[in-house]
C-alpha cells in the first residue's frame, strides 16, 4: 500500500509517495516532476499538465491556470475582480454563488466550478501515482496555504472527493515543510530541554509565507505564522512584463496589453528571464519572434536593473518577519536557523533581505520545490495503518482568530466570546455550556476581518434545536462542543441538553449531575476527545474544571441566578433531604442545523462526482481513438519503409507496387477525412492492411528463423543416430534397452530424416516471394514430436542389480568397522563411478553434437 503527500501548487504540483523504501518524489509521464497546474479543455477531451501547459497559447480561452486563489471566493469578491482582468478565460457565477468558469468543451458551452477544475487536476496526480506506483491509491495528504480560510479550506476537500481521494489531512505548507525538516533530525533538544526554534520561509508563485516552529525529540510544535498572500515569484515576473511592455510601446509602438495572447507569450519569456538573472549579473537578451503583428521583439535586462524596478516588493519581505516573531514572543537570538524554500527564495535580492533581518545566512538544506510535498507524504504515513513511522506529534495553529456571537428568538440573552484566538494550538475541541430555554443560534466569524485575506468574516451560522425549560421552568444547561479539526476547519461537531431529574431510587443511566460555573468553556485537546464525548453522556463526574478567560467573558452574558441551574451548595449535599431526593441529570442528543459559506450541497457534490467519472471515460474513449489512429499511420510509414528495404526480396514488384498505391491512398484519407473518425473505422482500415501486409512480414519472420530451426532437428536426429550406432557396437551404456525399443527410435529417425530432407528441398526449390513450405512452428513441432518417441527410450535408467548374501554381510561388517581414511573403494562403488563418468561423457557428446 502507498500513500501520497500533494504539493497543490499555484503554477505546479508535486507528488511525493510513502513506499518501504522511504520517501519519493513521483515523475510524470513527461519525466518531469513537477505536473503545471493546468487544464486546457477541448472540442474532444481535456489535456491536463505538461499536455495542457503546451496548448495556451493556441487554445487561450479555453485553458485554465492560476485558479487556486479562487477557492471558496464569489464573483464579486474584490481578489476576483482584480485577477479578472488579468486572465483570459471568463470567469461564470455558479449556483452556490462561487466563481466558477465558462469554457467550451465538446464543442458546447459548459460552466465549470474552482472544485471541479480542482478536481480534474487531482485525477490526472492520482493516475500518475498510481501508473507509477501499478496499484490504486486513494489515501493523501493535500497542502493549502497556512493562511486559507474555512470556506477556501472546505473547498479544497470538495475537490478531493470529486477526485476520488481520501483526504486524511489538509496540511498548511509551511508545516510540512518544518515535518520535513524535523523527523530526520537525530541532535533534536530532549523534552525537558529548551525547544530548538527553526524559521521556515516559504515564498512561491503567489503567496508568502512564514512560520517558526520549535522542536524537541519527537515533537514539533507551530508557535506563529504570518503571511503576505499577495507577494510572490508572479509579482516579480509583472515587474518584468511591465517595463517590457513601455519599452515595446515606445520602441516598436505596440499595445502589448490589448492583446491577450501576446501578452501570455511575454509573461512566458519575463519568467524563463528572471530565472537566468538569479545566476548571472550581466545584461540577458530578451528576444520574441512573430511576437504581434508578424514582428519580431526584443531587449535586454540585467539584475541591477531588475533589482531597482522591483524594490517596492523587496520592502514587503520584512513586514511578516516582524510580526512572526513578535507573534512568538521570540529575539532573533532566540532562532536557531532559517530555511527557505519554494522558487521565488531563488532571487538573490530576497535571500538577501531574509539574511540582513535575522543576521545570520540562510539555509538551503531542504529541496525548494518538493520540500512541501515530502512533508504531506511524511504526514500521511504517519496517518496510515499500513505505515509504522516514528513517532513525532506535530501541534498547528489556528491562523486567525474565531468569535462566537449567540442570540434566541424571544430571550434577551445574547453575547459573544472568542473561542480560538490567533496561534490557538490545533487540532483542538472545547465545550461551551449555556443556559437556555429555547432553540437559539450560534454565528462563527473571524474576530478581526482586516487580518484576514477574505472579505466575509462570516464562518457560518448554527442553528441549536429542541431546547426546552426544566421540568420546574428553569433554563436548561446546553454543552455545545465546537472544535478545529486536523484540517484546520472550524465546526461545531455536537450539541447535548442537560435534563434533570429529582426523585428516589434508581433511575437507570441517569447520574448525579454535576454543579459548575454558569457558562463556561471547557478546552480539551482532540486527542481526549473519547473522553469529553464521555462527560457529554453524563457517565463520568467533572473535576476541577477551570474556565478559561473566554469563560469568564461569556459568563458574564448571563447574571439572573435563575438561568443558573448549578445553584446546589456543599451543605445541601449533606442534607438528609438531598440525600433522599437526589438530583439526578440525562444528556440529551440536540439537532443542530449548519449554514456554512458558498457550501456545496449533496446533491451538486454527487453531480459534480459523476461528471467526473464521464470526463474520465471521455478521456479513455479519446485516447484509445488516437491510438488507433496512430497505429494506422505507423503501420503505413513502416510498412512503406521496408518495402523497399527488408522486405524486398519477399513480395513481387507487381504485387509491391499495388501495396505502395494502397499505402499512399490510405496516407491521404488520415490527413483528409480520416482526420476524425470513430475508433472502429481505424481498427478495420488497420486490419485491412495488415492482410496484405502481414504475410510479408511472416515470409520475412520464416526466412530469419527457419535456418536455426532446421539446424536443431538436423542435430537432434544425428544424436540419436549416434546412440543407435553404440547399442549396435554393443556399449554396455545401453545394454539394458530392449531391441524392439531401439528399432522404434530408429524408425522415428530416419522417418524425420527423410521428411526433413523433403522439406528442405522443396524450399530450396522456392523463391523469397513464395510462402514457405514448411513453416518454423512445423519444425519445433517435428522436434517435439522425435523427443517424445526417443527420449523415454534412450533416456531410460538401468535395472539395479541385487548383490549376493555374502557381498551384503562383508558390506555390513565395514560399515560396522571403524572407517579410516584409506578405505578402500568396493567394486561396486567402482562400477557407479564408471557408469557416472561414461554417463557424463555422454551428455557432454549430446551437448557438442
Amino acid at each position: 500500500m502507498s500513500v501520497l503527500g500533494i504539493d497543490l501548487g499555484f503554477q505546479n504540483c508535486h507528488i511525493a509517495v510513502a513506499r518501504s523504501g522511504g520517501i519519493e518524489t513521483i515523475a510524470n509521464e513527461y519525466s518531469d516532476r513537477c505536473t503545471p497546474a493546468c487544464i486546457s479543455l477541448g472540442s474532444r477531451t481535456r489535456a491536463i499538465g505538461n499536455e495542457a501547459k503546451s496548448q495556451i497559447v493556441t487554445n487561450i480561452k479555453n485553458s485554465l491556470h492560476g485558479f487556486k486563489k479562487f477557492h471558496g471566493r464569489a464573483l464579486d469578491d474584490p481578489f476576483v475582480i482584480s485577477e479578472r482582468v488579468k486572465l483570459p478565460y471568463e470567469l461564470q457565477k455558479m449556483p452556490n454563488g462561487s466563481a466558477g468558469f465558462k469554457v467550451r468543451y465538446l464543442n458546447e458551452e459548459r460552466h465549470f466550478s474552482i472544485e471541479q477544475v480542482t478536481g480534474m487536476l487531482l485525477s490526472k496526480l492520482k493516475e500518475t501515482s498510481e501508473h507509477t506506483l501499478k496499484k490504486p491509491v486513494a489515501d493523501c495528504v493535500i497542502s493549502i496555504p497556512s493562511f486559507f480560510t474555512d470556506g477556501e479550506r472546505r473547498s479544497v476537500m470538495y475537490a478531493a472527493q470529486i477526485a476520488g481521494l481520501n483526504c486524511l489531512r489538509l496540511m498548511n505548507e509551511t508545516t510540512a515543510v518544518a515535518l520535513a525538516y524535523g523527523i530526520y533530525k537525530q541532535d533534536l533538544p530532549s523534552v525537558e530541554e529548551p525547544p530548538r526554534n527553526v524559521v521556515f520561509v516559504d515564498m512561491g508563485h503567489s503567496a508568502y509565507q512564514i512560520s517558526v516552529c520549535a522542536f524537541n525529540k519527537g515533537k514539533l510544535k507551530v508557535l506563529a505564522t504570518a503571511f503576505d498572500p499577495y507577494l510572490g515569484g508572479r509579482n516579480f515576473d509583472k515587474v518584468l512584463v511591465n517595463y517590457f511592455c513601455k519599452e515595446f510601446m515606445k520602441k516598436y509602438k505596440l499595445n502589448v496589453k490589448e492583446n491577450a495572447r501576446a501578452l501570455l507569450r511575454l509573461n512566458q519569456e519575463c519568467e524563463k528571464l528572471k530565472k537566468l538573472m538569479s545566476a548571472n549579473t550581466s545584461d540577458l537578451p530578451l528576444n520574441i519572434e512573430c511576437f504581434m503583428n508578424d514582428r519580431d521583439v526584443s531587449g535586454k535586462m540585467n539584475r541591477d536593473h531588475f533589482e531597482e524596478l522591483s524594490a517596492h516588493l523587496v520592502a514587503r519581505v520584512e513586514p511578516p518577519l516582524k510580526a512572526v516573531l513578535e507573534q512568538a514572543k521570540l529575539q532573533r537570538e532566540d532562532i536557531y536557523s532559517i530555511e527557505i524554500v519554494g522558487g521565488a527564495t531563488r532571487i538573490p535580492v530576497v535571500k538577501d533581505q531574509i539574511a540582513k533581518f535575522f543576521f545570520k545566512d540562510v539555509m538551503t538544506t531542504l529541496n525548494a520545490d518538493e520540500a512541501v510535498a515530502r512533508g504531506c507524504a511524511l504526514q500521511c504515513a504517519i496517518l496510515s495503518p499500513a505505515f509504522k513511522v516514528r513517532d513525532f506529534s506535530i501541534i498547528d495553529t489556528v491562523p486567525f482568530a474565531i468569535t462566537l456571537r449567540w442570540k434566541s428568538t424571544s430571550e434577551e440573552g445574547t453575547g459573544e466570546c472568542e473561542v480560538f484566538c490567533k496561534n490557538h494550538a490545533a487540532p483542538f475541541a472545547k465545550v461551551i455550556t449555556f443556559h437556555k430555554k429555547e432553540p437559539f443560534d450560534l454565528e462563527a466569524f473571524y474576530t478581526c476581518p482586516h487580518e484576514v485575506p477574505y472579505p466575509d468574516p462570516r464562518l457560518g451560522l448554527f442553528r441549536i434545536q429542541n431546547v426546552v425549560p426544566q421540568a420546574d421552568g428553569d433554563s436548561s444547561k446546553v454543552k455545545v462542543k465546537v472544535h478545529i479539526n486536523v484540517h484546520g476547519i472550524f465546526s461545531l461537531s455536537s450539541a447535548t441538553m442537560i435534563e434533570t431529574q429529582r426523585g428516589e431510587g434508581d433511575h437507570g443511566d441517569l447520574s448525579p449531575m454535576e454543579t459548575e460555573p454558569p457558562s463556561k468553556i471547557d478546552t480539551t485537546p482532540v486527542e481526549q476527545d473519547k473522553m469529553l464525548a464521555k462527560q457529554e453522556a453524563g457517565q463520568n463526574k467533572s473535576h476541577g474544571e477551570q474556565p478559561t478567560e473566554a469563560g469568564e467573558r461569556a459568563g458574564g452574558a448571563y447574571t439572573n441566578a435563575k438561568d443558573n441551574p448549578s445553584t446546589l451548595s456543599d451543605n445541601h449535599e449533606h442534607s438528609p433531604q438531598s440525600i433522599k431526593d437526589k438530583v439526578r441529570a440525562k444528556s440529551i442528543v440536540l439537532p443542530i442545523l449548519r449554514e456554512l459559506n458558498r457550501q456545496l450541497g449533496w446533491d451538486l457534490l454527487g453531480s459534480y462526482m459523476e461528471n467526473e467519472v464521464k470526463m474520465i471515460m471521455q478521456d479513455k474513449l479519446e485516447k484509445e481513438r488516437i491510438d488507433a489512429k496512430n497505429a494506422v499511420e505507423e503501420y503505413v510509414y513502416d510498412l512503406r519503409d521496408k518495402l523497399v528495404g527488408v522486405y524486398e526480396k519477399f513480395i513481387t514488384e507487381k504485387d509491391s507496387a499495388k501495396l505502395n498505391i494502397m499505402l499512399e491512398d490510405v496516407e491521404k484519407w488520415l490527413y483528409e477525412e480520416g482526420e476524425d473518425q470513430p475508433k472502429q473505422v481505424y481498427l478495420d482500415k488497420l486490419e485491412g492492411l495488415k492482410k496484405l501486409g502481414q504475410p510479408i512480414q511472416d515470409r520475412y519472420k520464416e526466412y530469419e528463423e527457419r535456418p536455426k530451426a532446421f539446424n536443431d532437428l538436423g542435430k537432434k536426429t544425428q544424436f540419436f543416430m549416434k546412440t543407435i550406432e553404440a547399442y549396435m557396437n554393443k556399449d554396455e551404456k545401453y545394454n539394458h534397452l530392449n531391441p524392439t525399443e531401439i528399432e522404434n527410435v530408429e524408425k522415428c529417425v530416419r522417418d524425420t530424416i527423410n521428411w526433413l530432407s523433403m522439406k528442405m528441398n522443396a524450399q530450396n526449390k522456392l523463391t523469397l516471394s513464395h510462402d514457405p513450405v514448411v513453416k518454423v512452428a512445423d519444425i519445433v513441432a517435428k522436434c517435439k514430436e522425435v523427443d517424445s518417441v526417443c527420449n523415454p527410450i534412450i533416456y531410460k535408467a538401468k535395472p539395479q542389480v541385487e548383490q549376493p548374501a555374502e557381498d551384503k554381510a562383508n558390506e555390513s561388517k565395514q560399515h560396522s568397522s571403524p572407517k579410516t581414511n584409506t578405505e578402500e573403494v568396493t567394486d561396486t562403488e567402482q562400477d557407479a563411478a564408471k557408469d557416472t563418468t561414461h554417463h557424463t561423457k555422454q551428455k557432454a557428446e549430446m551437448e557438442v553434437n
